[in-house]
């Protein structure tokens, strides 16, 4: 491996001096959960150690703040790097090491748990969390995998003055969801019992817990969400969030063989063009693209110009396209591709 990035030895050394200052005021180790999933036969489990204030530390995340908060705080966390930490998940145990983030995600194979909702316990420096982690049967063929950024809530990315307003200026409480997107999830799942919503971003993971609050509050069922570390990696300034995503899809294929995906995003990134990829490499995994369309102004405040909705390219499979989450599921109704519980006689 070469030298490391510039950019990530800076970050390296201010996260290093961050943590001693912290310490020396008294912050203590916290272990952050986040969601995961899993087979019959793995599970993923997933979280970051980092440190936090002595009060806050028993604290649940979502008890941590205020019912307003500013998105500035989330970033202001000191990673704890290289600390030993233990994952046990039914008859499955795993040991790893924090990365240079404080992050870690590892498979727990063997673990013996039956479909459903179950806890994996992580420790680490003598503190104890719980991480909520779905087994998915392997009866189980239908599942969605969802975008959050303007197909969940509304965020006008990626134009960086309006997503630095709406990070760390725009109190959570005051955040738009996309109308219909949590009743269409909710009437998909409830027709095919037992299936997975994945939320997969190019959101930091700092902002998962305003994040999960914000699924929460607007009726969102539950699932893993697969976030990014916005800082520098070992190789460049930043991260590829395309790469993200199509790492991402092509991991929860190989993990989860037996589902066929629904793809649901939005036009004001590059959703459709990752998704095309993804049904192309992945013939018959996919049954359908979902995919929210901006309004003008809203394709206006990301770009700076409207966009054009055809971009040339042919769907490898089945696409709709509509402003919110009803007009996708009258689509997805008439395509008689998805049992939405829709009558079609």
């Amino acid at each position: 491996m070469g030298p490391m990035h510039p950019a990530a030895r800076a970050e390296d050394a201010f996260n290093g001096a961050l943590a001693r200052t912290l310490s020396w005021r008294g912050f203590r180790t916290r272990v952050l959960t986040y969601s995961g999933y899993g087979s019959t036969r793995s599970a993923r489990a997933m979280g970051r150690i980092v440190l936090s204030r002595p009060d806050a530390a028993e604290q649940p995340i979502d008890a941590m703040h205020a019912t307003v908060l500013r998105g500035i705080r989330v970033f202001l966390a000191a990673p704890q790097t290289g600390l030993p930490v233990e994952i046990t998940f039914g008859a499955a145990t795993a040991k790893v090491s924090s990365d240079r983030g404080g992050y870690f995600d590892v498979d727990l194979t063997g673990h013996g748990l039956a479909p459903g909702w179950h806890h994996a316990i992580v420790r680490c420096a003598g503190v104890e969390a719980r991480a909520p982690i779905q087994v998915i049967g392997d009866d189980v063929g239908f599942g969605i995998i969802s975008d959050i950024d303007d197909t969940c809530l509304v965020t006008s990315l990626p134009r960086m003055v309006l997503a630095a307003y709406n990070t760390f200026v725009l109190p959570e409480t005051a955040r738009r969801v996309v109308p219909g997107m949590s009743a269409l999830y909710r009437s998909l799942l409830a027709h095919n019992p037992g299936s997975p919503v994945i939320y997969l971003s190019t959101g930091a993971w700092n902002t998962q817990p305003i994040i999960n609050r914000f699924l929460q509050r607007h009726g969102f069922p539950g699932g893993a969400l697969l976030m990014t570390d916005w800082g520098a990696t070992e190789t460049a300034a930043f991260r590829s969030g395309r790469e993200h995503k199509r790492s991402q899809l092509r991991r929860l294929a190989a993990e989860l063989p037996n589902i066929k995906w629904l793809l649901v995003g939005d036009d004001g990134q590059h959703d459709p063009e990752i998704y095309d990829e993804f049904a192309a490499e992945q013939p018959g995994r996919v049954r359908a693209i979902a995919i929210r369309q901006l309004t003008v102004a809203q394709q206006v405040l990301s770009h700076g110009h409207p966009l054009s909705r055809d971009d040339g390219r042919e769907s490898p499979t089945f696409k709709v396209e509509g402003a919110d989450g009803y007009a996708l599921f009258q689509q997805l109704a008439a395509l008689r591709t998805l049992d939405t519980g829709v009558s079609h006689a």
